[in-house]
């Protein structure tokens, strides 16, 4: 269980980067409304603020974040842009999910 704690973090701050990026996209390549950038340029401060929320290290906490943001961003590009990822688009984010765990989970000595 102890687990679920940082994972839902990662996952929240995950919504937040790539949802205000997502946003702020739209509102620049897409001619959405200012208040769509505006959003999207909170949630990404959000983003930051979320992050300093895990326990572990700045750097361990952006090493496994890299490999959260590859994962949800192929998920969130097949949701909402009807991205259809090929399997080497599922193998690379099955390699960043086995990254995600040996640097967060590892049993150290």
């Amino acid at each position: 269980m102890r687990f679920l704690t940082p994972l839902g973090l990662y996952v929240l701050a995950g919504l937040c980067e790539i949802g205000g990026g997502y946003l702020l996209w739209k509102w620049l390549k897409a001619d959405r409304p200012l208040w769509t950038g505006v959003l999207g340029a909170v949630l990404l401060v959000a983003y930051g603020w979320v992050a300093t929320w895990q326990t572990t290290s700045f750097g361990k906490t952006y090493a496994v974040y890299g490999g959260v943001f590859v994962v949800m961003s192929i998920a969130w590009g097949w949701y909402f842009d009807g991205f259809r990822p090929d399997r080497f688009d599922i193998i690379g984010g099955l390699v960043c999910g086995a990254g995600i765990a040996i640097i967060l989970f590892w049993p150290r000595a």
